[in-house]
């Protein structure tokens, strides 16, 4: 049932893709607007000329397959995962789960300091047997072949990863993006098979309606401000929840315009001061990219949007998530709720104010998210 994965790219695939990124055709922008209007065409020009002439896909090839990697059915959906284990009999099983426009790479950094906490601060007592899935529609998991495959379905899935694949009865859960939602679900569904959560994004909204306390003024504000950001900052949002078919035609088609779509979302939402690669590095930027250029499956992710868009059930009056849950709060993140808010939705027992750090923490702050679900858990 389990088999082991190694990611090989055919030559012809890097063959097509510099043929590709040879005839890019770039927008030229008004340079007075820079990134306001989207991913700024000199900077894109300069990663397009570094990806087809310097980046060293072999190199990050072998890099990717230090991971250890597998693939599972699990109800009729294929998984692809990293099962790193530690060293460690009282090592303790954590499945950390990524977002979009991100992949199961992101814990590259973060995997080696859970599993072997000795070589990096930490002590024996505090390591992990780390799984990392890719998202069912990202990667090298398929993409499902059937509508309704929404977060909730997808909690549903990685549990049955962990409990009927891996015989994992209890374990633990971090996510961010969407990997907050699906963790945010399955600890809902199965409470009993989950230790702990640990979150860096709040995946779900509280029931704010009738038989619900009054917001107080910070949650009012930050209502106001989520409606603003939603306005000029969340567009994407709008096609892919709604059109992911046409836009990934695009982008499936064109390594420039993927490269275009996602950089900006990593500029956008890291704490960089404006500087894309200030924590993030250019050949980070590229592996994240490849996964989903030779994957081909940027349609499939983006359509995990329309999905929550058009099946997704909010909690409901009294609903919360029972089991405990820790958050660290990143002050790049896209959106900041205050915790009175995130209580309404999660039983929060642990709560940490990060000095530093964006969305893609597990990248850009892998020490300090480490040390967070080392105290939390």
């Amino acid at each position: 049932m389990i088999e082991p994965f190694q990611l090989t790219v055919s030559q012809d695939v890097l063959d097509d893709l510099d043929r590709r990124l040879l005839h890019s055709r770039i927008p030229e922008g008004i340079p007075e607007y820079g990134w306001e209007q989207g991913t700024e065409p000199g900077y894109l020009k300069t990663l397009l000329d570094y990806w087809r002439t310097d980046f060293n896909w072999r190199r990050q090839e072998t890099l990717v397959n230090e991971m250890q990697q597998f693939t599972a059915p699990v109800e009729g959906q294929q998984l692809h995962f990293v099962h790193a284990k530690s060293p460690y009999r009282s090592a303790r099983p954590l499945l950390i789960l990524h977002g979009w426009p991100g992949s199961f790479f992101e814990f590259y950094k973060l995997i080696p300091m859970l599993t072997h906490p000795e070589a990096h601060g930490g002590t024996p007592d505090s390591a992990f047997h780390v799984i990392a899935p890719s998202l069912p529609g990202y990667g090298f998991s398929p993409a499902p072949t059937a509508p309704g495959a929404d977060c909730r379905r997808m909690a549903g899935w990685l549990h049955g990863l962990m409990t009927e694949v891996l015989g994992y009865e209890r374990f633990y859960l971090q996510g961010g993006d969407w990997g907050s939602v699906i963790a945010s679900w399955l600890a809902f569904d199965h409470p009993n098979s989950v230790a702990g959560l640990h979150l860096n994004m709040a995946g779900l909204r509280p029931h704010i309606g009738e038989g619900a306390p009054p917001l107080s003024e910070e949650e009012q504000a930050f209502l106001k401000l989520a409606r603003k950001k939603r306005s000029e900052d969340f567009g994407y949002q709008a096609i892919q929840g709604t059109r992911p078919q046409t836009l990934g035609t695009a982008l499936n088609d064109s390594p420039a315009g993927l490269a275009a779509w996602i950089v900006e979302k990593f500029r956008a939402w890291s704490d960089n001061d404006g500087d894309v690669e200030a924590r993030i590095t250019r050949d980070e930027l590229l592996t994240n990219l490849m996964i989903y250029w030779i994957s081909g499956c940027i349609t499939s992710s983006m359509r995990l949007y329309y999905e929550f868009k058009h099946n997704e059930s909010p909690l409901g009056p009294g609903q919360r998530v029972e089991v405990p849950t820790a958050f660290a709060d990143f002050p790049a993140e896209i959106l900041r709720p205050p915790r009175s808010w995130v209580e309404r939705a999660y039983n929060i027992v642990h709560w940490s104010q990060m000095p530093w750090g964006g969305h893609f923490a597990a990248l850009e702050a892998p020490e300090l998210l480490v040390a967070d679900i080392r105290s939390s858990f």
